[in-house]
């Protein structure tokens, strides 16, 4: 992984920090969080509002391209690491999350960071780029079933209600919007009436969709490739639609 500009951190003030203010509740309302991992954490504004919001125990994982005096949690609480690597924490969480970071790895890598991301704890918050989505090095853009495969694989369900919740919220950057999804381990939801509950909900594969912020700048930009980039929009869609039939 290539790192980011300074720049890019001092904006995570401005996206990051008031997102994880308006979804760290939700979050909470459906699992309790006494322990959190940051995978890809940038300068650790959500495990600094889960602190806000009564969690001590907080660690954040990231490269090490960011300053110390960036972070927003305490040196102690943060561990320099290439995700490139294997993830170097033995211990469980009581949730994990990674979100705008699956994209910048390796096609290939990713089969294993879902792996370790699901051995990190029984709840995963996690968001990943759609196709086309752009961003710095970008190498894995997925429409979100592919995710939800890989944690298929460790009897992990997509919870996809928190999308809903704030998908007219101003307050929460349109990336985590369009693209955040909780997953849970069959224990995990076996064990909560509440998440059992929102489970059920929820699409058995989460849908394939684009917010209206992302394509109302596509439009206007003109990106190249915008023609191909809807049409697999559609078909994902169509593949969303045709697998939650098939579940009912």
């Amino acid at each position: 992984m290539e790192g980011y500009p300074r720049e890019f951190y001092q904006d995570l003030t401005h996206t990051a920090l008031p997102s994880a203010r308006r979804i760290v509740p939700i979050v909470r309302d459906l699992i309790t969080v006494n322990s959190v991992v940051d995978v890809g954490c940038g300068n650790g504004a959500w495990l600094a509002v889960f602190r806000e919001t009564g969690t001590a125990d907080v660690l954040g994982i990231e490269g090490d391209w960011i300053d110390e005096d960036q972070l927003l949690i305490d040196a102690g609480c943060f561990r320099r690491w290439s995700l490139s690597a294997s993830l170097p924490v033995d211990r469980r969480f009581d949730l994990a999350i990674s979100l705008e970071v699956a994209e910048h790895l390796p096609p290939e890598r990713a089969d294993g960071f879902i792996a370790e991301l699901t051995r990190l704890a029984p709840a995963v918050l996690f968001s990943a780029a759609i196709p086309n989505q752009g961003g710095f090095n970008h190498l894995n853009e997925q429409w979100p079933a592919h995710w939800a495969d890989l944690f298929a694989r460790r009897a992990y369900v997509p919870i996809d209600t928190i999308r809903w919740q704030v998908w007219n919220d101003p307050e929460v950057t349109w990336w985590y919007r369009q693209n955040i999804l909780l997953f849970a381990s069959e224990g995990a939801i076996a064990q909560n009436e509440r998440l059992a509950a929102v489970r059920r909900a929820s699409p058995p594969t989460p849908l394939a969709v684009v917010h209206p912020e992302k394509f109302e700048a596509t439009v206007r930009l003109g990106e190249p490739g915008f023609g191909r980039w809807l049409k697999m929009g559609r078909a994902a869609l169509r593949r969303s639609l045709t697998r939650e039939r098939k579940h009912r």
